[in-house]
């Protein structure tokens, strides 16, 4: 997995004409060249990243992120919420059909997104929401995964605290917000993580919600990138590379949190 992102960097650091020339070489000649520079004692780091400069400048980059960002927050206030929610019902209420409606939620994990695209989209139009945010937002702000998730972690939380708190007076609500939510803190963090990268990664939702530059996420200007500069290869590597480096960065300080919320909830019944 590492290779192939340090190819698309290496990519990202060459110029058009040395990607046909050399497409086998992975140290970039200018990384050679800003060495150098350096040695002798002259700055190498604007040629380095130049396919960086001008593919930030070719196309309003600065909009897809604020885009996507904003997405993404969105959808995961959202999913934070109706996740606690429709987890906390599914683990500690007893009501007729529980059972029976979380293998119905489980079910719509096996529905690929191009089933229900068409008629979401009929929906969508009506609402007159097309190329809003609203668009983009509402109907990510549910995930059957992340309720699965911290439904089968509620399941593990010990009955003696439920019982404790309501011997004290605490409501149904208090139980979920001040209990079990900060006894929830890793999978919480990997909740948070997949939907930010389910999000920032979605393509085929947001291409057929949107039209205009403005609303554009990403990952569709990225791909309007992508067409309109042909074979600059080098600046959509270096696109790319900025496209992903959030996500990196993100993984890089939640990973702990992923493998200990897995670990402890994934398999509990």
């Amino acid at each position: 997995m590492v290779m192939p992102f340090l190819w698309m960097v290496s990519t990202s650091l060459r110029s058009t004409l040395e990607i046909t020339r050399e497409p086998h070489r992975f140290l970039p000649e200018v990384l050679i060249g800003a060495r150098d520079a350096a040695a002798g004692g002259a700055g190498g780091l604007p040629g380095v990243f130049a396919n960086y400069i001008e593919a930030w400048q070719r196309a309003p980059f600065g909009r897809y992120f604020f885009n996507t960002i904003v997405i993404a927050l969105a959808c995961l206030a959202g999913v934070i919420v109706t996740s606690a929610l429709a987890a906390y019902a599914f683990a500690r209420l007893r009501f007729p059909g529980r059972e029976a409606l979380f293998l119905l939620f489980l079910s719509m994990m096996m529905v690929p997104e191009p089933v229900y695209l068409v008629p979401s989209f009929i929906l969508i139009a009506r609402l007159g929401w097309l190329d809003t945010y609203a668009a983009l937002i509402v109907p990510w702000t549910v995930n059957v995964f992340s309720i699965f998730l911290l439904r089968q972690h509620f399941k593990t939380i010990p009955q003696d605290l439920f019982d404790a708190a309501t011997i004290d007076g605490a409501s149904r609500f208090a139980v979920l917000w001040r209990i079990m939510m900060p006894l929830s803190k890793a999978v919480l963090v990997t909740i948070s993580l997949f939907t930010i990268i389910g999000t920032w990664n979605s393509f085929l939702w947001p291409l057929v919600m949107t039209h205009s530059p403005e609303m554009r996420p990403l990952q569709i200007g990225l791909a309007a990138f992508s067409q309109e500069e042909g074979a600059e290869y080098g600046l959509m590597m270096a696109a790319t590379t900025l496209s992903v480096l959030p996500l990196l960065v993100l993984y890089f300080f939640a990973q702990r949190q992923i493998i200990a919320s897995l670990a402890s909830s994934g398999l509990k019944e």
